[in-house]
């Protein structure tokens, strides 16, 4: 019932497209564009390409927020984010996060997920080929990533769980609770640009988890 609800939603964030051209990727648009592509069979026994392409940085609760859709290199569809958009099939969703994209992935009716594949050129694309290139050290710096999130999670709970039983109301029911380490100003803003980093690096492969990146954003 809740997934009904969801794609009627999503169907009506979707508009036609106007037709334009696919416009190719180029360098400078490594910080803010996402352009990822999607093979599928067509009905005269051949292969249609649909390309999505997006920004990130964009506030995914405005109704700003767009994603577009091609075919074959013409500008099929536009949605709202997030999107869901209506291909051979299934769907094609994309969601984006406060570090990049967060899901951009072809949905069959049966329900299983596909990765779509990013340009070569851009972020993601790249990330892609390093990881390709060097798989052991792409899956170091995966958990690299991975653990800095985590510890950047404790580190929050633990002062959030201090300043909350500060309040003598509290302390009175549960008790007070001391953080076992309190880091330096300067060391809470290291953690912080190296958490920033580590979600960025998480969303150039497209991996996102609501309590890990979510609670980093």
């Amino acid at each position: 019932m809740f997934e009904e609800i969801r794609s009627r939603r999503a169907a009506r964030r979707v508009t036609p497209g106007d037709g334009r051209p696919l416009k190719r990727f180029r360098w400078w648009q490594l910080p803010y564009r996402s352009l990822f592509y999607l093979c599928l069979p067509d009905d005269s026994g051949g292969q249609s390409v649909y390309a999505v392409d997006v920004k990130r940085g964009q506030d995914q609760t405005s109704a700003e927020a767009k994603a577009d859709l091609y075919l074959d290199g013409r500008h099929h569809l536009r949605s709202r984010l997030p999107a869901a958009f209506p291909v051979p099939g299934g769907t094609v969703e994309v969601r984006l996060s406060a570090f990049g994209l967060r899901r951009c992935h072809y949905v069959t009716a049966g329900g299983t997920e596909e990765l779509l594949v990013p340009d070569r050129a851009s972020a993601e694309g790249r990330r892609a080929r390093f990881g390709r290139a060097h798989p052991a050290l792409s899956r170091g710096i995966g958990t690299f990533s991975l653990t800095v999130l985590v510890v950047a999670l404790v580190v929050l709970a633990a002062q959030l769980a201090q300043q909350i039983t500060e309040a003598p109301a509290v302390a009175e029911r549960v008790g007070s609770f001391t953080a076992p380490v309190r880091p330096p100003a300067w060391c809470n803003a290291v953690l912080t640009l190296v958490t920033l980093a580590a979600g960025t690096e998480r969303a150039l492969r497209v991996r996102y988890s609501r309590l890990l990146d979510g609670t980093a954003a």
